[in-house]
């Protein structure tokens, strides 16, 4: 059988204005229940909206930002239903007339090759209260009523778990860079919904679409779709079917959950927002909105490479965080050895510091500490092996790099005659590895090396160590 993988994501991103999308109430994070509330974004009587001027400013920076086409005159909409976190009775959102369309981010498709995933367009909305369940009861706290989201609806382009990863963290990395949302999916503020289903290419039967809730992670939102795509695949091969269901994912379990059933099409009943006028941006709003926006993910990647002579791939790792970004670029300042920086970060910062999920890049030193410790390395003073100790103890005791090579006794070996004492003495101890060289083995050269740097404790200058080594055996 050969079928074809068919995903779309539904993606939600809070908007970080310092007060909510049509009321003056404050947009913060993890406050008192119900303490930033007022009748605007209550619903209650009389309360009228007013919309947030950066929450437009903020929509065009993503729109541009992800090659979308900006409509000049957008519209809001309400869209009707009843729900204990809505108590209004309807959301203020965009329908027909969303403020950006036929977008797209390119990723790596899952041939190896450049792939485009359209983005069907992005909407201003409003974001709902919250459902607190406690025991036999459940609470609401309204303070997360009126805050401002963009909605990000991708085109089914999407062909599996791997894919829509990809997706979201490339994503992530540019709301973050545009300094409009946190992107952290632990407190809400960017949620995705995963719509899959397949096509049997053979017979072009498709299965119903499935839609997944409760994700909480990428990683869980590509485990999600793997296992929805397996189990369409069963569906199919058995001869069963189904209607289009809503399923939550179980993280304990590894699998999806059937909450409901869509057993008919939801009918909202949008209807234009008659409390707010059409939202008309002219050329000139675009242009400055570009114009203050900062350098991109990839147009900074682009630059690393040609800038500081960086292989693709170190420069795609630096640069996948602003913060990452602007930690690499701190420490080359008066430090020009670009890739010697690059290949630390890389090889030895990186695999201390946790960057999946929503952490951020973040050492117990300061860039400078490490700057210093490069420089001792680059002089010589230190060796790298000497250099890594000490950046292990940066770490975990959080100690300057000069104190600690002094406290350690790190200083290295240059001293001529002592270096050349200690090969001697190697020498006359492993006749047979001389035997062995002059033979044709020359593994046997490294274990001499290797010897002395033993006996140096790490400290002598492993070139000198190479060149002396070689002196002595042409004359033997």
């Amino acid at each position: 059988m050969n079928y074809k993988t068919i995903v779309g994501l539904e993606i939600h991103v809070e908007l970080q204005t310092k007060t909510k999308a049509f009321c003056s109430c404050e947009n913060a994070y993890g406050k008192e229940p119900n303490t930033l509330t007022c009748p605007v974004c209550l619903g209650l009587p009389g309360g009228l909206p007013v919309l947030n001027e950066n929450v437009v400013r903020y929509t065009v920076m993503a729109g541009h930002a992800l090659n979308c086409d900006l409509k000049k005159i957008s519209k809001f909409d309400r869209k009707n239903y009843f729900y204990p976190d809505l108590t209004k009775g309807f959301q203020i959102t965009q329908d027909d007339m969303a403020i950006c369309y036929d977008g797209y981010i390119e990723i790596e498709g899952d041939d190896g090759e450049p792939k485009k995933v359209g983005i069907m367009k992005i909407q201003m909305e409003e974001d709902t209260g919250k459902s607190m369940h406690m025991e036999e009861n459940t609470f609401m706290d309204y303070n997360r009523c009126g805050v401002p989201l963009i909605e990000i609806v991708s085109k089914p382009d999407i062909s599996s778990g791997k894919e829509a990863r990809e997706f979201l963290e490339k994503l992530k990395a540019t709301i973050v860079y545009l300094g409009i949302s946190d992107c952290k999916m632990e407190e809400g503020s960017l949620r995705c919904d995963v719509n899959v289903n397949i096509k049997d290419l053979d017979t072009g039967e498709r299965t119903a679409i499935t839609e997944v809730k409760n994700l909480n992670s990428f990683r869980g939102v590509e485990k999600a779709i793997d296992f929805e795509v397996q189990r369409h695949i069963d569906l199919i091969e058995s001869g069963k079917s189904e209607i289009r269901t809503t399923r939550r994912w179980d993280d304990q379990k590894n699998e999806t959950i059937l909450m409901r059933e869509k057993l008919t099409v939801a009918d909202y009943r949008f209807a234009p927002e008659g409390d707010l006028p059409p939202v008309v941006i002219t050329d000139e709003y675009i242009e400055k909105i570009k114009s203050e926006m900062p350098e991109l993910p990839e147009v900074k990647k682009e630059r690393f490479i040609k800038e500081y002579t960086l292989p693709e791939y170190d420069a795609g790792v630096l640069t996948s965080t602003i913060e990452l970004a602007d930690y690499y670029e701190d420490l080359v300042k008066d430090f020009e050895d670009y890739n010697m920086a690059s290949n630390w970060m890389m090889t030895e910062v990186l695999r201390r510091v946790d960057l999946t999920g929503d952490n951020k890049f973040e050492t117990p030193f300061e860039v400078e500490d490490l700057k210093t410790l490069l420089k001792e390395i680059k002089s010589g003073k230190i060796n790298n092996n000497a250099g890594k100790k000490v950046l292990r103890v940066m770490f975990e005791e959080n100690k300057k790099p000069l104190d600690i090579i002094k406290e350690q006794g790190l200083v290295q070996i240059e001293d001529d005659s002592l270096i050349e004492e200690l090969v001697v003495k190697v020498l006359e101890e492993n006749p047979k590895s001389i035997e062995d060289i002059k033979n044709g083995k020359n593994r046997a050269f490294g274990f001499l090396v290797g010897q002395v740097m033993k006996a140096s404790k790490g400290k002598a200058n492993p070139q000198m160590v190479n060149k002396i080594i070689e002196e002595k055996l042409k004359n033997m």
